[in-house]
């Protein structure tokens, strides 16, 4: 029989009444003790004596045996679910960028208070890719883990590609919709993107890598022209996180805008859709796709979590216990496609092996292999006005470690 879970919800919006809406349409021995917000004075579609804004009516309660977050400050979120997993009771997130910077520690507190913590929701929403990498995947060598993580973004470049927008005007429609934040940052440029990356590694690798570490550039810099190229080749524009194994000894995760072609999953996911590719030893490439954010597809991969705990489900970060001696590194080699205007950039990022440059008027690029850490050195710089995308397929090019020829 299943243990009956008495919650404690942080958090009641989009993704919080998306979860409510769910939960009272089955019969799953769960139930909703009280939920903490942070105005009381809002109008709300439950009774007012649900609500508190004290966090520790929740934190304190003994008849609350479960944490559910979802809050959208990182640092008061971590708060919350380490003193819940601290005090025996388990908890369900969907704090990406908590969870990333916190990753380590929180391990480390459910080994030590034998507490779970299940944030299936703070990855690509409604898809299920967390447990999959616990459960199905948990003895198959991953080649490499890569996919569309943020909706926002990938409706931007929906809207480029398929309606012509220019990045703007783009933009501003996802924000008009809820799709993109006032500050879009966050999204465009590649962070969420890269804090989902780091969660996913984590299970698909056993590598816990902090965020800082690992490189991001969005599409902030989106031109006519980068679509245009994109047309002539039949190829579009991706905003892709990528995490590959490239040795017994070396794992790589970046995140960039990448060209795709029909060929590949990726190309027929839009708006705003998400997609994850799983290339394995064994089971070879598998795809899985579906709606990345809102209050329903988050609000279900938050419930599945909940439902697992009534049968006491803790994720085991098997990879770790089985690959100690895998290692994060920068030091690789990418063939990319850069649109610039200062000529002083290209020289001082050192390509090697330039397969492809052009000049007319305004339109510059270069396509060649580069060092990734040269890019991390050149960051600044290329954020200006530059746009970079990962051109892995541009003639036959590939990711491989910087110390070994390219494939």
């Amino acid at each position: 029989m299943s243990k009956k879970l008495t919650i404690g919800l942080f958090g009641f919006g989009v993704v919080g009444q998306g979860l409510h809406d769910i939960i009272k349409t089955k019969n799953l021995n769960i139930e909703i003790v009280k939920i903490c917000i942070k105005d009381k004075s809002k109008q709300r579609s439950l009774p007012s004596e649900l609500f508190t804004t004290d966090r520790e009516e929740l934190l304190n309660n003994p008849e609350i045996n479960t944490i559910v977050e979802l809050i959208n400050e990182t640092e008061p979120a971590f708060e919350i679910v380490s003193r819940a997993l601290s005090s025996g009771k388990s908890v369900v997130s969907a704090s990406k960028k908590m969870i990333a910077n916190h990753l380590e520690e929180l391990i480390n507190l459910q080994h030590k208070y034998g507490t779970s913590l299940l944030y299936e929701g703070s990855v690509c929403g409604s898809i299920p890719i967390i447990r999959n990498l616990e459960e199905y995947y948990d003895n198959e060598l991953l080649h490499s883990i890569c996919g569309i993580f943020n909706g926002s973004s990938n409706y931007i470049l929906s809207k480029g590609y398929l309606e012509g927008l220019d990045y703007t005007a783009a933009l501003k429609q996802a924000q008009d919709l809820g799709f993109a934040e006032t500050d879009p940052t966050m999204d465009v440029g590649g962070f969420d993107a890269k804090f989902k990356l780091v969660i996913v590694a984590a299970h698909a690798y056993g590598v816990v890598v902090k965020p800082e570490e690992v490189f991001n550039l969005g599409i902030q810099n989106l031109s006519a022209y980068d679509l245009q190229y994109a047309r002539e080749k039949n190829l579009k524009i991706k905003l892709v996180p990528v995490a590959k194994e490239l040795d017994d000894q070396h794992v790589a995760l970046f995140v960039l805008p990448k060209f795709v072609d029909e060929k590949e999953f990726l190309y027929n996911v839009e708006y705003e859709y998400n997609g994850v590719i799983v290339q394995a030893a064994f089971a070879d490439q598998q795809f899985f796709f579906g709606k990345g954010a809102g209050g329903h597809p988050t609000g279900s991969a938050v419930l599945s979590d909940i439902a697992a705990l009534r049968y006491e489900y803790q994720y085991e970060y098997k990879k770790a216990k089985s690959r100690k001696d895998l290692q994060f590194t920068n030091d690789i080699e990418l063939n990319i496609y850069l649109r610039y205007e200062d000529e002083d950039l290209v020289e001082t990022l050192g390509f090697e092996h330039i397969q492809e440059r052009y000049y007319s008027g305004n339109f510059k690029y270069v396509i060649g292999k580069i060092n990734l850490q040269k890019l991390i050195d050149n960051q600044h710089r290329i954020s200006g006005k530059a746009f970079i995308a990962f051109a892995d397929q541009l003639k036959g090019a590939s990711l491989a470690p910087a110390k070994k020829q390219a494939v």
